[in-house]
């Protein structure tokens, strides 16, 4: 099969197209999924630069979203058939192969079909962002109807997923963007406040558009010093939820001061800690997610496509910070 390996940590040359051989079921509970494409996420980028989660497993795969046709499942499969359409987020860590390959082994409890009404390139799309959304603001942060949260990025992948998901829970969202086409493109959404952060302070625009209260949530997909910004916004005993690891520089005396609950999102922890039951939880909001894509309550957006070959050029794009949405890998 043709597959995308990265052989060293580094720039994107180091992904590579070669000729593997397909891989065979090796548990009783395998699917073999012909993919049909596979998205490409930041941590992708970070493995690529880093290097794997897992020390001494280069050459690698990495993905960790695909979308495909299953092909053979193991004697132990319950759920799925030869022939089922269906989508994920599994592997491409180090540990197990990922989904930049035409074809990839995945425990049948951690696979949803896929949404009829999403093509494979949508869903190939959707997992991660979705997963990592839902966890954020519907298990973190429990969202409620009527609240205001603040959503950092809302142009991006996992943004212009949790904007969808707020609005879900009649929820006020309040979003930052960077230019005119992102803020069109999030209040087709259903974003309802854009602050234009390169050159408005966002908290003074919080602050004005809260009477001075601070927003009920906020969710954090950037990272310091956008972190500790963002302490400032919310309201007293507020929720403040982050992708991102933090740093010496985090000011925790005004998180303490305004008495806010803190909380990270790390989707990929069922997988590092291989937990299968988690990993259960998190198929499941595929399930849902997918009924919510057949109804018209969720839409994701494919910003960029590239052919498998060009995962480097993919990479560097995404790379680059310009792309709305999600940057998907093709199979032909």
């Amino acid at each position: 099969m043709k597959a995308v390996v990265m052989t060293a940590t580094g720039s994107p040359e180091v992904l590579q197209v070669q000729q593997l051989p397909q891989p065979q079921i090796q548990h009783p509970s395998d699917l073999l999924v012909r993919l049909k494409a596979a998205s490409v996420n930041p941590i992708d980028i970070k493995i690529r630069q880093r290097g794997p989660y897992y020390p001494d497993s280069l050459p690698a795969i990495l993905g960790l979203d695909g979308a495909g046709v299953v092909e053979a499942v193991g004697p132990e499969v319950r759920h799925f058939s030869v022939g089922d359409e269906v989508y994920f987020c599994n592997g491409g860590l180090g540990d197990r192969p990922g989904t930049y390959a035409e074809y990839t082994l995945v425990d049948e409890r951690c696979v949803a079909l896929k949404p009829r009404s999403l093509s494979f390139t949508e869903a190939a799309a959707v997992p991660l962002v979705l997963i990592t959304a839902w966890e954020a603001l519907y298990e973190r942060v429990r969202l409620a109807m009527g609240q205001q949260i603040l959503i950092h990025g809302g142009a991006g992948g996992v943004g212009h997923m949790a904007i969808q998901l707020a609005k879900m829970r009649g929820s006020e969202v309040c979003t930052t963007i960077s230019s005119e086409e992102k803020a069109h493109f999030v209040g087709l959404l259903g974003a309802d406040h854009c602050i234009y952060y390169p050159r408005i302070n966002f908290v003074e625009a919080v602050l004005h558009l809260t009477g001075n209260r601070g927003i009920d949530a906020a969710f954090d997909t950037i990272g310091e010093p956008i972190l500790s910004k963002t302490f400032s916004a919310v309201r007293l005993y507020g929720d403040v939820v982050t992708l991102h690891a933090t740093t010496a520089e985090t000011d925790w005396k005004t998180a303490r001061s305004r008495n806010l609950r803190i909380s990270y999102e790390l989707m990929l922890t069922p997988l590092l800690q291989n937990l299968i039951e988690a990993r259960q939880q998190q198929a499941r909001i595929l399930k849902q997610g997918a009924r919510c894509f057949e109804v018209g309550k969720l839409k994701i957006h494919v910003g960029q496509t590239y052919p498998l070959e060009q995962a480097a050029e993919a990479h560097r794009q995404l790379e680059a910070g310009s792309i709305m949405g999600k940057v998907v890998l093709v199979m032909a």
